[in-house]
């Protein structure tokens, strides 16, 4: 059982790893971040601490450890039990979700392991929005699809934000990069046995229920807000799908997008 140890001094050099939140945001892809896995709120802390990512403590009002205890039976890193004042002194912003967690990073798997045992995928092109990315995987994992890869312009997955948006799903469903996306990446699809489908509302594209997509191993093609997929990437899938939609409306979010096909593409 995690032990709970209450902490009255804001400069406590045990929430080193929680400080300053609102000034660096501790981002692990850039100078100053410290690469660690950072969840909030109970539900995502709970995710957590059931995912492979090695624990190494956690900062909260009493009440939330309450709540946890039953998922802190067996986690032996520490609990920091402080008043919302302080909390909020030491992550420099207010959290209403009263908990953080922070945990060490483990070994991305490498693309051809997910691919081995997957059905179906969602390739992310130049999704650079962490909110649209955590999304993603929120979707991802409500829709069954087993693994996503990252090609190139794709924003960290275990970034604060997108943990948040994701509800700690990035924790549940394997990702892992595929970069270069072409010719490499699709060549690794294909060879795993995948149909590469491009999501796209361009002119030629086949609507998304008329491409046949159930039953197969389907590799869900996913671009950037706004841009889309890059040529190279559509000219090099195997087919072009679109989700038809009324007049005066040519395209969706791309996880509101990612979202329909992943449903369509379900056994």
């Amino acid at each position: 059982m995690s032990e709970q140890i209450e902490i009255t001094d804001p400069a406590d050099p045990r929430l080193d790893d929680f400080r300053d939140l609102s000034v660096a945001d501790r981002r692990p892809d850039r100078p100053g971040g410290r690469g660690l896995v950072i969840a909030e709120g109970v539900v995502v802390v709970e995710r957590l601490v059931a995912s492979p990512y090695p624990m190494r403590a956690m900062l909260g009002v009493p009440r939330r450890f309450a709540e946890l205890q039953a998922t802190l039976a067996a986690e032996s890193a520490p609990y920091y039990a402080v008043t919302a004042e302080l909390m909020a002194e030491v992550v420099g912003f207010h959290l209403n979700r009263g908990v953080l967690a922070v945990a060490d990073r483990v070994e991305f798997p490498a693309a051809a392991e997910l691919l081995a045992s997957a059905r179906r995928v969602a390739v992310l092109e130049g999704v650079g929005d962490h909110e649209n990315l955590g999304s993603i995987f929120r979707n991802a994992a409500a829709l069954g699809i087993d693994a996503v890869l990252l090609a190139e312009g794709c924003s960290d997955p275990l970034y604060r934000r997108s943990i948040r948006v994701s509800m700690g799903n990035v924790f549940k469903v394997p990702f892992g990069r595929l970069d270069p996306l072409v010719p490499q990446g699709m060549d690794l699809l294909r060879g795993h046995g995948f149909t590469v489908a491009a999501l796209t509302p361009a002119a030629g594209s086949v609507a998304l229920h008329e491409a046949e997509l159930r039953g197969r191993r389907v590799a869900v093609l996913l671009g950037s807000e706004g841009p889309g997929l890059t040529d190279h990437a559509l000219l090099a899938s195997d087919v072009r799908v679109r989700i038809p939609m009324a007049n005066g409306v040519d395209s969706l979010n791309v996880a509101t997008a990612g979202a329909i096909a992943f449903a369509a593409v379900a056994d």
